[in-house]
């Protein structure tokens, strides 16, 4: 177990993050050389402009894109971006918005890409006075879908890369941007939690946005990275909707650093810990009653596994929904990655975690698993029961 001083000074309960690079759990790890940069900025003064023209040198480089900046998140970035589509450069619209005055205004989204990130995607869009226009069905969108949805309304057209999304039946990104560039309509993609920071620009994305803070390893912000002309729009927000939005210069700097770390990180031994983690927790419970565990390839191409874990509630005596919960009502907490705990299985992401929390992480689901078979009656709470109950404690914040 690490140090638990800083949980005990500010009443925080101790956890282990093997959900992934999540925003609630504070996303990431970040890594030594960000934290230096932070520390090293800090106390100075700097002109924004010219941080955010470093930083621009820097995206341009490691991302192959013509331009770049810092922004607080990416769902900021989202709303800066868009934000741009519609001004373009005039300085009295951005003051305007979101009171537009302007027929372009809607946005050309997949139905099957219209999720919740924690917000819902397409409130980023809402905010400055847009709206999104889905397009197809959420299982079902074909080219005719987009063909057709474009009209002199349109003035962009996002496409979101997630494990949140529809996972077949949808326009490939590089068709995508096909189809609307062949109608002078800048395609944004948001991908947040990706892990190659070249290959959407190269399948013709026009702006693509990434998280700072998840697997890079930075402070919590975003980053825009694309052609010139709309991120120099997107950039002139701030003196508008992006004000709400603005990014610190420790952000800025400590992404920079980040970005650097990123180009000699060795992510063919980062790889090796990962799958030393996966193979300790596949060996450790494919042998209990009710488990079947697997190594599953991430949904969205990112060059990683996690550990399925599908429970048999009936057999193990305990369901999905019920052991994530007493993982994470434990001391340390476990969070594991239950987004589909109602199809009967979680995951175990090892790309968070700190020396040997794997075998804590095994030895706290044994527990459990030990504890529900030796239970007179199956611990299995009622779906809908556990999903109330979790909207009643998110109400009941900050108590």
């Amino acid at each position: 177990m690490r140090n638990n001083e800083l949980s005990r000074e500010l009443h925080l309960t101790p956890l282990i993050n093997v959900a992934g690079t999540m925003t609630y759990l504070g996303a990431s790890i970040v890594v030594p050389e960000a934290i230096a940069a932070m520390q090293k900025i800090l106390p100075e003064f700097v002109k924004m402009e010219e941080l955010q023209r470093y930083a621009n040198g820097v995206i341009a480089e490691i991302t192959g894109a013509e331009a770049g900046f810092i922004t607080s998140s990416s769902a900021a970035a989202i709303s800066m971006v868009i934000a741009g589509c519609i001004t373009k450069d005039n300085l009295l619209a951005i003051e305007q918005l979101p009171d537009i005055h302007t027929p372009q205004n809607e946005v050309l989204v997949q139905a099957g890409h219209l999720v919740n990130y924690g917000a819902s995607v397409d409130q980023a869009v809402k905010l400055t006075g847009a709206k999104c226009v889905a397009i197809g069905q959420a299982t079902q969108c074909s080219p005719y879908h987009l063909e057709n949805s474009i009209t002199e309304r349109t003035v962009a057209a996002m496409y979101v890369v997630s494990h949140h999304v529809v996972d077949h039946g949808q326009l490939p990104l590089s068709l995508f941007c096909k189809i609307c560039h062949a109608r002078d309509i800048p395609v944004i993609v948001d991908a947040a939690s990706e892990y190659d920071l070249q290959r959407f620009l190269r399948d013709g994305a026009d702006v693509v946005i990434y998280s700072g803070h998840k697997f890079l390893g930075g402070p919590t912000s975003g980053i825009i990275a694309g052609r010139k002309s709309l991120i120099r729009n997107a950039w002139l927000q701030n003196r508008g909707i992006g004000r709400g939005m603005k990014v610190g210069k420790e952000s800025i700097y400590g992404v920079v650093a980040a970005l650097q770390a990123w180009k000699k990180r060795d992510h063919q031994a980062v790889r090796q810990r990962e799958t030393q983690a996966l193979q300790i927790w596949r060996d450790g419970l494919q042998e209990k009653p009710g488990i079947k565990v697997s190594l599953v390839a991430d949904p969205t191409g990112n060059p990683l596994e996690r550990c399925k874990i599908v429970i048999d509630p009936q057999k193990a005596k305990i369901s999905a929904w019920d052991l994530s919960h007493l993982l994470s009502a434990g001391h340390p907490a476990i969070i594991v990655r239950d987004h589909e705990a109602e199809k009967g299985y979680i995951y175990l992401d090892p790309c968070n975690l700190h020396h040997e929390q794997e075998y804590t992480v095994l030895e706290r689901i044994l527990d459990e698993l030990n504890l529900a078979q030796q239970s007179k009656e199956a611990i299995i709470t009622p779906f809908e029961q556990h999903i109330l109950q979790r909207q009643q404690a998110a109400l009941r914040w900050p108590d």
